[in-house]
């Protein structure tokens, strides 16, 4: 449970916070809040003062039927905010989410700390292999299909078993591969419905088959907000509510939007 971020050892035997920074113009909650470097400086701070461990960087949108744009579009939006961050923030570690091998490479020279994977490899056959040359801790998320494709995809026989499956032969595949530390994240909205996100959440202690640290990102997401009726923006309270649930379940990193609100959960989840 513990993993090696450029040399600090991060125990996730306790729970730690994983604050969002999108830098895309269409996710689903917060697509082009961030649009100039005082802003993102400003958002960076403020998630790192409340006690994110780690800041995630994404600047392909993975939103169900979000738009596809290149390896250089990526890059441009990328690289630059990676080199900004670690210059205001020396000891910052930076989470890349990329599915790609070629980002994954340039932002941990630049100075990132892991990389976080919607496909597990699938969409990108050199990206197990890169990290493991890398060295860096990797976070593998089970999706079937694209962001363009996942949600027709959300039929299973054993929800939790084809999971667990999954997941079984992609740590086997990442370790031939010298990856060392690995974070599983199930994967909430990904090729999943919103009944079935329920019964992955109530399950969630189950992956804890693979003994690794599991990552799970529920933040503001359409399991909340359509079951609860309300907006993105209003979900806040249903977040937190899950996330708690998440914890109790064996989650080791909350992926989230707010990091205030997730640390007081964790703050009161360990007087336990």
């Amino acid at each position: 449970m513990t993993i090696n971020c450029r040399g600090r050892l991060i125990d996730l035997f306790t729970p730690k916070v994983m604050g969002i920074l999108n830098l895309t113009p269409d996710s689903f909650y917060d697509g082009g809040k961030y649009k100039n470097e005082t802003e993102i400086l400003k958002k960076v701070e403020q998630m790192l003062l409340e006690g994110a461990t780690f800041i995630d960087l994404g600047a392909y949108s993975s939103r169900p039927g979000a738009d596809h744009i290149s390896t250089e579009q990526e890059k441009k939006r990328i690289l630059p905010i990676v080199s900004l961050l670690l210059d205001k923030f020396p000891e910052i570690l930076l989470s890349i989410d990329t599915f790609r091998s070629e980002i994954a490479t340039a932002c941990i020279k630049a100075g990132a700390a892991l990389i976080n994977d919607i496909s597990a490899g699938n969409m990108d056959q050199n990206m197990i292999p890169t990290v493991g040359e890398l060295e860096v801790p990797y976070i593998m998320m089970h999706m079937k299909g694209t962001p363009q494709t996942m949600k027709t995809l959300d039929q299973y026989d054993n929800l939790i078993l084809e999971i667990n499956t999954y997941f079984s032969e992609k740590v086997s595949e990442a370790k031939k591969h010298g990856v060392n530390d690995i974070i599983i994240d199930p994967g909430f909205g990904f090729a999943k419905n919103i009944s079935q996100n329920f019964e992955l959440l109530k399950n969630l202690k189950l992956l804890q088959f693979h003994n690794l640290p599991i990552l799970a990102g529920i933040s503001r997401k359409s399991m909340i907000y359509k079951t609860l009726h309300l907006k993105p923006s209003e979900a806040l309270n249903g977040t937190t509510a899950l996330n708690t649930v998440a914890i109790l379940n064996g989650a080791s990193i909350l992926r989230v939007h707010d990091v205030k609100e997730a640390m007081e959960c964790l703050n009161l989840m360990n007087h336990l």
